[in-house]
C-alpha cells in the first residue's frame, strides 16, 4: 500500500518508507513519542530533502442545518531528517524522538478503545515531490490523573456512553489544539432525574489537568432544559489531605447539577489543591473501563481505523513544523 501510494508522486521505481514505533510504555500526552523511519532507495539515486512526521487525527465538524461531518486534521508536525542523498536500493534510518501536545486525545483505557482515531502521517520530500505515503495508528493512554477522574466517575455509578474529537474551541479555556476532545458519560440513578449525560473534556497542561464538565440538563414539567458547563483544575498529583478522587469528583458533579445557570453566567474555574501523596485509584477497580469494553464493539474500532488509514481526505490543519 505504502509502495502503491509513493508510486503516484514520487514516480515508478521511486524510495518507499515504513516507519515504526517504538515498543513499550503507552504513549501519553506531553510525553515522548520515539521510533524511526526506514527508507529503501528505489531504481535510481534520489535528493533528499526531508523527512517529517504530522500528527492527524479523525475529527467530528458542525454544518449547521446539514448535520455533522468529519475529517483529518493535522495537529502537530515535526521535521526529523532530511538533507542527504539515498542511493539507488540503500537503507537508510532516520531515528526520532518528538512530543505529544499536552492535549493529545486520549484513545484507550486500561487497553480498551475509546473509538478515537489518531495516526503518525510521514511526509518524504524528494526532489520537489513531497508524498504523505505512511499512516500509522497512534494509541495513547491517559494521564495518571485523567485515569484517576475516569476510575472515580465510574466508581460513582457513571457509565460509558461515547468518545469523539470535536472541531472548534471551548471558550475561556486555555485550549491549544483546533479541536477537543468529549467523552460523553450516561449518570446512576441518583442524578438521572437531574442530567441525561455528562460530557468530559480533558486540558492538560505541564502543571496541571483542567476538566470542563457540561451536563445536558432535564427540564422540569414547567421549565425546558438547558446545558451547564464548569471547569475545574487539580494539580496532576490530585487531591490534597484527607479527600481522594472519588470526593472531588462527586462534588464537581453536584456542583455542576446543583447550578442550573449556563456557561457564560456560571463558571468554576480554580479549584486546585495542593499536590497529594496518597490519592491513588488502582487499575482495574470497578469502573469505566468495564463500561468501556461493553459499550464499544471492538470490529467497529478497526474498521474506522482502517477507513482513516486509507481514506485520502484531509481537513484543515494545525501546528507547527518543529
Amino acid at each position: 500500500m505504502v509502495f502503491k501510494r509513493l508510486l503516484g508522486s514520487l514516480g515508478v521505481g521511486g524510495p518507499t518508507v515504513d516507519t515504526v514505533l517504538d515498543p513499550g510504555a503507552a504513549a501519553r500526552p506531553g510525553g515522548t513519542l520515539s521510533g524511526r523511519v526506514g527508507l529503501v532507495g528505489g531504481t535510481a539515486d534520489h535528493d533528499v530533502e526531508h523527512v517529517a512526521l504530522e500528527l492527524v487525527a479523525r475529527v467530528e465538524t458542525e454544518h449547521g442545518e446539514h448535520g455533522e461531518g468529519g475529517g483529518v486534521v493535522a495537529f502537530d508536525r515535526h521535521t526529523v531528517g532530511g538533507s542527504f542523498r539515498l542511493a539507488a536500493g540503500a537503507r537508510h534510518e532516520v531515528p526520532f524522538s518528538v512530543p505529544l501536545p499536552w492535549e493529545t486525545p486520549v484513545t484507550e483505557l486500561h487497553g480498551q478503545p475509546l473509538g478515537i482515531v489518531l495516526g503518525v502521517r510521514t511526509e518524504l520530500a524528494v526532489a520537489g515531490a513531497r508524498d504523505k505515503g505512511d499512516l500509522d495508528p497512534l494509541t495513547v493512554a491517559p494521564l495518571p490523573a485523567q485515569a484517576a477522574v475516569l476510575e472515580a466517575f465510574g466508581q460513582l455509578g457513571f457509565g460509558f456512553r461515547s468518545a469523539d474529537l470535536e472541531y472548534g474551541r471551548i471558550g475561556g479555556t486555555g485550549q491549544q489544539l483546533p479541536f477537543y476532545q468529549e467523552i460523553e458519560l450516561t449518570p446512576p440513578e441518583r442524578y438521572a432525574h437531574q442530567v441525561n449525560e455528562i460530557e468530559l473534556t480533558f486540558l492538560a497542561v505541564p502543571g496541571a489537568l483542567e476538566v470542563v464538565l457540561e451536563a445536558d440538563k432535564r427540564g422540569g414539567p414547567f421549565a425546558d432544559g438547558h446545558d451547564a458547563l464548569s471547569r475545574f483544575t487539580v494539580p496532576h498529583g490530585g487531591p490534597s489531605g484527607p479527600q481522594d478522587w472519588n470526593a472531588l469528583v462527586e462534588g464537581w458533579v453536584q456542583e455542576l447539577v446543583e447550578h442550573r445557570a449556563s456557561y457564560g453566567s456560571h463558571a468554576v474555574y480554580g479549584h486546585e489543591s495542593g499536590l497529594a501523596g496518597g490519592a491513588a485509584v488502582a487499575a482495574g477497580a470497578a469502573g469505566l473501563a468495564a463500561g468501556v469494553a461493553g459499550g464499544m464493539v471492538a470490529a467497529e474500532v478497526v474498521d474506522e481505523v482502517g477507513d482513516f488509514l486509507e481514506g485520502d481526505g484531509e481537513g484543515e490543519g494545525g501546528g507547527e513544523e518543529g
